[in-house]
């Protein structure tokens, strides 16, 4: 029972508004977004954890959370490859990369890394469309 109280706290967490570190823009977190950020930081214990939802850029309804950019600094990452690094944040995250998430950029650093540069990347546009529009066979 404890699984489903956490559920129906990060759903109530979903329908807040909140400030965007990324953006500086106020905005309502979605229940995809607000269960990212919980995992991650209940998982990592983040210096730092920037979320940006980047789904409003890809071919995908409105209001959709199916593409994410995150930046995590950790302490934990300390001594870690970048494929380890990106294995725990997908081992957090397995239950959300099995279903709505479709695709996730990872930046895991650690704070001195972070420190050397602490910016959340950008992603390149979104070419859109599928197979057909595309003309791909």
């Amino acid at each position: 029972m404890v699984n489903g109280q956490r559920i129906l706290r990060l759903v109530s967490m979903a329908g807040r508004v909140c400030l965007s570190r990324a953006s500086g823009e106020s905005r309502t977190v979605g229940p995809v977004e607000a269960a990212i950020r919980a995992k991650l930081e209940q998982a990592l214990s983040p210096e730092v954890l920037e979320l940006r939802n980047e789904s409003g850029g890809h071919a995908v309804p409105a209001g959709s959370e199916t593409h994410f950019r995150v930046a995590v600094v950790s302490s934990r990452f300390e001594g870690l490859s970048p494929l380890q690094r990106h294995r725990l944040v997908h081992a957090a995250l397995s239950e959300e990369l099995a279903g709505p998430v479709h695709a996730l950029a990872i930046q895991a650093r650690t704070p001195a890394q972070w420190k050397e540069n602490p910016q959340l990347d950008t992603s390149p546009p979104c070419l859109g469309g599928n197979k057909k529009t595309r003309g791909t066979p």
